[in-house]
């Protein structure tokens, strides 16, 4: 996936769910996705400008994508700094991609909408 369209979805998600309250902070997990959590921070930082949700913190839990080698069964992550070609445990080169590959927005910080008193 595109880091500037995943930045743009997040925001989107974000907006949907604060509504009008002023948001403080964003955590997304990327799951299988290779990317650089810079780009990511400054990508939704961008797509946020002018709205509730302009600087806000963001967390980022990255999940590499894993594959399980079949005649072994071991299991290795993959990132965008490693290619899996063989296994690293047996050489084998019959694997399976396993976990998800999934950009959940798991929560937002948000305050009260402005002008409301608490």
């Amino acid at each position: 996936m595109h880091e500037l369209g995943m930045c743009e979805g997040i925001v989107e998600a974000v907006l949907r769910r604060a509504g009008d309250r002023p948001v403080r902070a964003v955590r997304v997990r990327v799951g299988g996705h290779p990317v650089d959590p810079d780009v990511i921070e400054q990508g939704v930082r961008m797509a946020a400008m002018g709205t509730v949700a302009e600087g806000a913190d963001v967390d980022l839990v990255l999940e590499p994508l894993r594959v399980r080698c079949r005649p072994c069964r071991e299991e290795t992550p993959v990132n965008s700094a490693t290619a899996l070609a063989a296994c690293p445990a047996c050489g084998a080169v019959d694997v399976e991609s396993t976990g998800h590959e999934d950009v959940v927005l798991e929560s937002i910080t948000v305050d009260a909408p402005v002008g409301e008193s608490r």
